[in-house]
């Protein structure tokens, strides 16, 4: 067993336990202590493999606290929240939440299924929050999304930095939704958590990096040129959720693919601003991840290539945000 599955890391105090994770779940920090806290929930299909890891690890869970909604973060939500776990997120996501907006979380747009949950307690930059026995600050990181937050805990400066960065990568952003400055919002975020000068970065996906500075230094390059390529900020971000899609799905048959691609608003969106019909973005996104090794070929489906977890298909079996009750089943409420 991996230090990563352990839970165990030299460079975190014992409180702090960490669980590296693969596509299509994001990395789990359980934060224990009195007022015990778990950092994102992973996918839906994996709902029941995070709870199992959470209570092997704390009876005592109070608060679950999402850095953004994605599916790879908020899959667990809702099996954890009628435990008893009260959820914390960003106010803009609590926002939409409570209205129930049919773009929660994006499942709809992106295709990828999150099981009904509600937020407890809306969270605000600078806002101070006990987890565990420690003292956390809210940082708000816009970019990868408009509700995207940092946890920087000052006493022992650990940075949870969700998607905003991992050791080899920045989280993609969506020009389409989010506005042709998005990128921009997401290098500021980056030059805000490299303020805090932090002695650990804990990042959503991928392993903890050796060394943070130049982790961030790596970020803030591979976000300028995002920046300065809005075209290859849309193909990065279209790579990212087409392997996403695969993943999930345990490959598509190669005769679906395309028809799958043209039903997907991102891909329309994403053709819509690299000035393509969605016909011929659809045959250039396979084509090049076929021949970038992104994806592969195998009994007749399209797989993607990077690691990443097996999903059971009845696990995704859960309505799309504009077919969620009006109010989901209530867990007890953050302290």
């Amino acid at each position: 067993m991996s230090r990563a599955d352990s839970g165990t890391d030299e460079r975190l105090p014992a409180w702090a336990i960490w669980r590296q994770r693969p596509f299509p779940d994001a990395n789990l920090l359980l934060i224990d202590g009195r007022e015990a806290a778990l950092v994102d929930s992973g996918f839906v299909g994996h709902a029941q493999q995070t709870a199992e890891w959470v209570r092997a690890h704390s009876e005592n869970l109070t608060r679950v606290v999402n850095t953004h909604w994605h599916a790879d973060h908020v899959g667990g939500n809702a099996l954890l929240q009628a435990r008893g776990a009260g959820i914390a997120a960003g106010a803009p996501d609590a926002d939409a939440l409570a209205r129930r907006d049919p773009g929660c979380c994006l499942a709809e747009y992106l295709d990828q299924p999150v099981a009904p949950y509600t937020v407890d307690e809306p969270l605000d930059d600078g806002q101070m929050l006990r987890l565990g026995n420690a003292d956390w600050e809210v940082v708000r990181t816009p970019g990868h999304t408009p509700g995207h937050l940092a946890l920087w805990q000052p006493e022992e400066r650990l940075l949870v930095v969700g998607d905003a960065l991992s050791d080899y990568d920045v989280g993609w952003v969506n020009s389409a939704l989010d506005g042709p400055d998005a990128t921009v919002v997401a290098l500021q975020s980056l030059d805000r958590l490299t303020d805090l000068r932090p002695r650990v970065l804990l990042p959503a996906h991928g392993p903890i990096p050796a060394d943070p500075d130049a982790a961030l230094a790596s970020a803030r390059r591979r976000a300028q040129r995002l920046v300065d390529d809005p075209d290859g900020a849309v193909w990065y971000g279209v790579h990212r959720i087409f392997a996403f899609a695969l993943m999930i799905r345990d490959g598509i048959p190669v005769d679906e693919v395309e028809s799958y691609l043209h039903a997907r608003a991102w891909l329309t969106d994403a053709a819509r601003l690299l000035r393509l019909t969605p016909e011929s973005l659809a045959a250039e996104l396979v084509d090049t991840m076929v021949r970038g090794g992104g994806v592969v070929v195998r009994s007749g489906r399209l797989h993607a290539a990077a690691e990443h977890t097996p999903v059971t298909p009845g696990s995704m079996r859960v309505p799309f945000p504009r077919a969620w009750p009006a109010q989901a089943p209530a867990g007890s409420h953050c302290p």
